[in-house]
């Protein structure tokens, strides 16, 4: 069955592979980013069954109108496509103010925006799936990525309350966390001057991976696209979709370790309930 899909982020990268899959397949899509130009040569071949716009998602007036604007021509979009992303890679103290607004204006705010634009559309339909791509670092940190993990746990925190939100209205919500993948995400991301400080401790030396290559990039990223299309053709809608080997085992060691943590504090947590509740029992 054919489907309309509203993406974000498809100049390159995941948002440009779900587009020339889906399109190739059959499916509509309605595409927005910052520079329409590039997907001149998609426009060209597949016409009706793509619809463009200039968006970029920090602007929440925009956003508002391009999603309105592309409900009123498409009409019913089954899948929404939260993918808009903005890399910032450097230490805590070696970024400007403006690059952590950018980061978290985009990856956070720019999101939020989204969702918050297209529920109204999907309740008045009564069915629809958000697609929210988060990544690994969604649920697990690496030195210098510490901005860009701010936005991604805090997009995957209001995603999990969004979820049980919308669940009554017939709309699904997964949080897709691809691993690292060879898109050009890495050669597009930003950067500050370095600081001696931090350059010869942990910082330094993912900074040196990325930039000599041994930073793993395992993952194929026309395998993910394929994977979050396979997603919305079955019928379950998982909180969260792992795709990629580092998602699966850093995260899992994440898991574990957080949990390990946790049932250590369990005495402790539990010796500061009001004594009123820990006698009746309701608290233990």
């Amino acid at each position: 069955m054919a489907r309309t899909w509203f993406i974000t982020g498809t100049s390159s990268g995941f948002g440009r592979l779900l587009t020339e899959q889906l399109l190739a397949r059959g499916d509509r899509v309605a595409a927005t980013l910052r520079k329409p130009e590039a997907l001149d040569d998609l426009r060209a071949a597949h016409r009706d069954r793509l619809w463009v716009a200039r968006l970029d998602v920090t602007d929440a007036d925009q956003v508002r109108y391009v999603v309105d604007e592309a409900f009123a021509a498409l009409g019913t979009i089954d899948v929404v496509v939260n993918n808009a992303g903005y890399g910032l890679f450097a230490s805590v103290e070696e970024t400007t103010d403006e690059q952590i607004r950018q980061v978290l204006d985009t990856n956070l705010l720019g999101s939020i925006h989204v969702v918050r634009a297209v529920l109204p559309h999907l309740r008045a339909q009564g069915h629809g799936r958000i697609l929210q791509v988060s990544s690994a670092g969604g649920q697990v940190a690496y030195p210098n990525f510490g901005y860009y993990h701010a936005s991604k746990w805090g997009i995957e925190g209001f995603c999990e309350a969004v979820a049980r939100e919308i669940e009554p209205f017939g709309i699904g919500l997964t949080i897709v966390e691809p691993g690292a993948t060879p898109t050009g995400f890495g050669a597009a991301l930003a950067t500050a001057p370095v600081m001696a400080e931090y350059d010869q401790g942990p910082a330094g030396d993912t900074r040196r991976a990325v930039a000599d290559g041994t930073f793993p990039l395992a993952n194929a990223p026309e395998k993910i696209a394929r994977a979050m299309i396979d997603l919305v053709d079955r019928k379950e809608v998982p909180l969260r979709l792992p795709l990629g080997t580092d998602t699966y085992h850093d995260v899992r060691a994440a898991l574990v370790a957080r949990l390990a943590e946790h049932d250590e504090h369990r005495e402790t947590a539990l010796s500061v309930v009001r004594d009123d509740l820990k006698k009746s029992g309701v608290a233990q």
